[in-house]
């Protein structure tokens, strides 16, 4: 028997819907976090730094630390460690601060 969180607190999730990160379609379960849907999928790294472009994903997983950045519907600088993934959610990755198009 394999066991999974799921398993070991008997919970019976909805089912499965579609999100997509980067165009890539990835599964998430109802009550799932976006990390936590890309982390099932194997994705590890949404982010990149501003400066160096070093990849970056969830760190903390509770919205402290600011690692878990993405882009989640065209809304920049969303922490996806808190953000529910909604069916049909596009994810992208982010890169530097997330406002390519302005100019500071």
């Amino acid at each position: 028997m394999t066991r999974t969180p799921v398993s070991l607190v008997r919970a019976e999730p909805g089912p499965p819907y579609e999100i997509t990160f980067d165009g890539r379609p990835v599964t998430a379960l109802p009550g799932q976090s976006v990390a936590a849907a890309l982390w099932s999928a194997g994705i590890l790294a949404w982010r990149t730094t501003r400066d160096g472009g070093a990849p970056r994903g969830a760190f903390c997983g509770i919205g402290a630390c600011y690692d878990c950045l993405a882009t989640v519907n065209g809304r920049p600088n969303q922490r996806v460690c808190l953000v529910p993934a909604r069916p049909g959610d596009a994810v992208t990755t982010q890169k530097g601060t997330g406002h390519d198009d302005l100019t500071v």
